[in-house]
C-alpha cells in the first residue's frame, strides 16, 4: 500500500475513534508504515488550541473566531506532521480534517462557505484526503452514546446543531462520492472495521 491519507468523519459517538484504532491494528499486523492524528490538535501547537476550541468555559466563542482557530491549528497540524509524513511514504489516519469545518462551522454555524473555501485552502496547503470514511448516524443515537461523559463544548450544543452537522456531512460524500465511503456506524464495530478493510484493500 503507498502513501496515503485518509480521514474519518462522523457527528460527535459515530465511533471514529474506535475505528482509527482498529486500522492502526491492522497496519500493526501488516507492518504498513503509518502515522495516526487528530483534530484539532496532532501537534503541540494545534493541541494547544484545541484545549481553548472544546473548553465549555469558552462558551461566549464567536463561530469567526471558532473558524479562524480551527484554520489555524489546521496550518499547524498539516504543515508540521501530515505532509513530512506523507512525504516519507507512510499512510496517514485523521480524526477529523477539513470536512468537518464545512459541517460544523459552516451548516451548524451558518458561516460563509466562500470564507470557509479560501481559508481551507491556505491552511491546508492545498491538501485534500485520499479516502474519506464517514460513519453516519442519526444525531440522536450518537448523542446518546456519549452522555455519560463529560462534554466538551462543541458536544454542549443542542440536537439540532448536530442534526445539521449531520446533514451536511451526507451533502458532502454525495458531493465528493470519489473520495468517500459511508458507513452505517449503527453497525457491530467489528463489521464496520471489516468494510472499512474490504474498501482500502480494493478500492
Amino acid at each position: 500500500m503507498k502513501a496515503r491519507f485518509i480521514t474519518f468523519e462522523g457527528i460527535e459517538g459515530s465511533g471514529k475513534s474506535t475505528q482509527v484504532k482498529l486500522l492502526t491494528q491492522y497496519l500493526d499486523q501488516r507492518s504498513l508504515p503509518y502515522l495516526t492524528t487528530r483534530e484539532p490538535g496532532g501537534t503541540p501547537i494545534a493541541e494547544a488550541i484545541r484545549k481553548i476550541l472544546l473548553d465549555p468555559a469558552c462558551a461566549e466563542m464567536l463561530p469567526e473566531t471558532e473558524l479562524l482557530l480551527y484554520n489555524a491549528s489546521r496550518a499547524q497540524h498539516t504543515g508540521e506532521l501530515i505532509l513530512p509524513a506523507l512525504r516519507e511514504g507512510k499512510i496517514v489516519i485523521s480524526d477529523r480534517y477539513f470536512d468537518s469545518t464545512y459541517a460544523y462551522q459552516g451548516a451548524a454555524r451558518k458561516l460563509d462557505y466562500t470564507v470557509i473555501d479560501h481559508l481551507t485552502a491556505f491552511a491546508t496547503f492545498n491538501t485534500t484526503p485520499d479516502l474519506t470514511i464517514l460513519l453516519d448516524l442519526p444525531a440522536e443515537a450518537g448523542l446518546s452514546r456519549i452522555g455519560n461523559r463529560a462534554l466538551d463544548r462543541l458536544e454542549q450544543e443542542n440536537l439540532e446543531f448536530h442534526q445539521k452537522v449531520r446533514e451536511q456531512f451526507l451533502f458532502i460524500a454525495k458531493k465528493c462520492a470519489s473520495r468517500y465511503l459511508v458507513i452505517d456506524a449503527q453497525k457491530a464495530s467489528d463489521e464496520i472495521h471489516q468494510e472499512i478493510i474490504r474498501y482500502i484493500d480494493f478500492c
